[in-house]
């Protein structure tokens, strides 16, 4: 979404609501918008979608933004909840724009850091079994560079971490949202939709919305749990169903039947899951089996497929290559349009024309967004104390990582946050990963080589969650200006969930982590960022000296890939640049397999051939036909990982086999 279709949107919205005048004289103070049952209901929702994200963060790692179901989610808890007082004969507070978009706001902050913890990435890759699987004889994967998960020192490091980023950039909130007027497409996509359901047209949309969301998640839950009876050993089940015969699936070509991947390919673009689908015929089609046929010239046939000396390895180094190819074209092209739109801005100050009905509705939003101000010294005092508890804590928890290396990160993040909260309100793209990386390599090469695989990757971790939160805090004012929610409620809305998700985060992942076999090569569960990010720590620590052999000239022939296919896309007229596919989603399946992105095209076929018939019931219904479909899914997660840990295993193992 670019800033023409942005301002468009936020056009349609002034439209929308033409009352808005009335509604700022009813608006509640900013301490009774955040009420007991919206607590509820975004603890309820943190929940569900911290189990959804967690599932999909430990077996693909590709989590796709959750926004907007999370706003029809919050609808569909009130209403529901409110028509019940009624029927009951009690009479309860009406339901706000303002409540709705605390509610979205708190849940999304809870399960953000189930998405953004770590926990399939830097943090899972500091287990004892990501360290074996690097290779225990790799140079710079330090014997005892390891660190078991613990619910207790992984809610401690949520805890020290998270808050930081919510300060960060509270003081520069009336720069960014008022003064340079950007977009934050997400922020004002979500609005969109909040002001959309509390207008007496939106809410008969919201009505056919609810009833598509409710039917789905039930058709999703009750197929989850059909399923659940056939998959009773492994490589049993729907799950595993050789779609297009043994050959293919032995490469991992088949339909694995997930509500949630087809769900996930409903809300991701169709350049997503096309680019997944390229990657999982370029790796599991064409790669992989060349390089299996190697074996013996290229590395010993005595090792196993797991080593990073073999097969393995290819895989592992090639993703890598790919992410960082793309990673680092896009931190460069963002950082370039930031200083670009700033400096424009600083030379140019006449102000924007507007339409009188336009300008005085901004009027009223700004003049409500101002008055609504959290003191500078609040916000300074607090990050200044947060951080000093980091400095004291996060050495004593991992002594691998010095203070002095925290106290820079910290007096760095401020400015780094800045410039990546001004190219996501420019782009819509979040580049926290990217910042993570990049202070991951410099920590691991600083550390030296006995402290740097751990001194790098929570490193990343630290500098990645305050760049990612304080982004995220911004798409939220953003939303809570378009929706004339006060900015304090959203801070504090953002504090109550950033705090319930540092607890429902870890629970969550040691729910999965007790119950499945998480980091199996093998398994569902494979968790293939925490691979990636431990031997990006060695690449730090080591250079090119921890690559399989022939592995570094593919590297750099993937890596030059995914900068040209970016400079393509840019430069090529738009009817070609569509079409470019996009290289940090075709290094997911590399790793992970081509059943994923199979199911994902599945769900872009739908939503396509859906808008082919109809496409205004298909932009109504999509996101709630999605929704429903992650969240049935995810629903089922909870009882069947509780059977998991009770030792009942399902009754049936459906498997397949040729016949001679």
């Amino acid at each position: 979404m670019d800033m023409g279709q942005s301002e468009e949107i936020e056009r349609g919205d002034l439209e929308e609501t033409q009352n808005e005048a009335e509604d700022i004289k009813r608006i509640a103070p900013w301490k009774k918008q955040i009420t007991i049952r919206g607590l509820v209901a975004s603890l309820a929702i943190g929940i569900i979608y911290s189990v959804i994200v967690m599932k999909l963060n430990l077996t693909t790692g590709l989590v796709p933004n959750l926004n907007v179901s999370a706003a029809l989610l919050a609808y569909v808890f009130i209403r529901t909840w409110t028509k019940l007082l009624q029927k009951a004969g009690i009479v309860s507070t009406p339901f706000t724009r303002q409540e709705n978009t605390i509610i979205q706001t708190c849940a999304v902050a809870c399960y953000s850091i189930a998405v953004g913890g770590g926990f399939g990435s830097y943090l899972l890759g500091l287990n004892k079994r990501t360290y074996e699987q690097a290779g225990v004889d790799t140079e710079g994967n330090v014997p005892g560079s390891y660190k078991e998960p613990g619910i207790g020192w992984m809610t401690g490091f949520l805890f020290v971490t998270s808050f930081v980023g919510l300060l960060a950039l509270v003081p520069l909130r009336k720069i960014m949202i008022i003064d340079y007027k950007l977009t934050y497409p997400s922020g004002t996509a979500t609005a969109v939709l909040i002001n959309g359901f509390h207008t007496s047209r939106g809410d008969k949309m919201a009505k056919k919305q609810v009833h598509g969301f409710m039917k789905f998640f039930s058709i999703s839950f009750f197929w989850s749990f059909f399923q659940w009876f056939y998959s009773g050993g492994e490589k049993c089940g729907f799950s595993q169903f050789p779609t297009f015969g043994l050959k293919a699936w032995k490469q991992s070509f088949y339909l694995d039947f997930s509500a949630t991947y087809i769900g996930a390919g409903m809300i991701c673009s169709h350049l997503v899951n096309l680019s997944l689908l390229l990657g999982a015929v370029l790796s599991w089609g064409v790669m992989w089996p060349l390089i299996t046929a190697r074996k013996g010239n290229w590395f010993p046939s005595t090792l196993s497929e797991s080593s990073m000396k073999s097969l393995n390895g290819y895989k592992v180094f090639i993703s890598i290559a790919l992410i960082l190819g793309d990673g680092l074209y896009n931190f460069l092209k963002i950082l370039f349009f930031t200083i670009r739109s700033i400096s424009i801005r600083l030379n140019n100050k006449e102000p924007k024309a507007y339409t009188q009905n336009q300008a005085l509705d901004d009027l009223q939003r700004n003049e409500l967004f101002v008055r609504e101000s959290i003191p500078v010294w609040v916000a300074c005092v607090g990050y200044t104390l947060f951080a000093i508890i980091s400095i004291i804590i996060i050495p004593l928890m991992f002594p691998e990582l010095k203070w002095y290396y925290v106290v820079v990160a910290y007096l760095l993040a401020p400015s780094l946050g800045f410039c990546n909260a001004y190219g996501a309100g420019l782009t819509d793209m979040n580049m926290a990963y990217n910042y993570g990386k990049v202070a991951l390599f410099i920590l691991a090469a600083l550390a030296g080589k006995e402290s740097g695989v751990v001194a790098g990757l929570i490193g990343c971790g630290l500098i990645k969650s305050i760049v990612s939160i304080s982004s995220d805090l911004m798409h939220d004012f953003k939303t809570g200006q378009l929706t004339l929610t006060s900015p304090r409620s959203m801070l504090l809305s953002q504090a109550i969930g950033t705090a319930i998700g540092c607890v429902v985060a870890p629970l969550t992942f040691f729910l999965f982590y007790k119950a499945f076999d998480v980091g199996n090569p093998n398994g569902e569960f494979k968790a293939p960022y925490a691979i990636i990010y431990r031997n990006m720590a060695i690449l730090g620590v080591e250079g090119f000296s921890a690559l399989p052999h022939h592995c570094l000239q593919l590297c750099y022939g993937f890596f030059a890939f995914a900068i040209a296919a970016n400079l393509v896309r840019d430069l090529s007229p738009a009817k070609i640049g569509k079409w470019v596919p996009l290289p940090m989603a075709m290094a997911v399946p590399f790793l992970v397999g081509a059943y994923f992105a199979l199911d994902m095209c599945m769900g872009s076929l739908v939503v396509f051939v859906w808008h082919k018939i109809d496409s205004k019931r298909a932009n109504l219904m999509v996101p709630a036909v999605a929704s429903g479909l992650i969240c049935g899914d995810g629903l089922w997660i909870l009882p069947s990982s509780i059977l998991a840990l009770a030792k009942i295993r399902p009754p049936i193992c459906m498997s397949f086999m040729a016949t001679h």
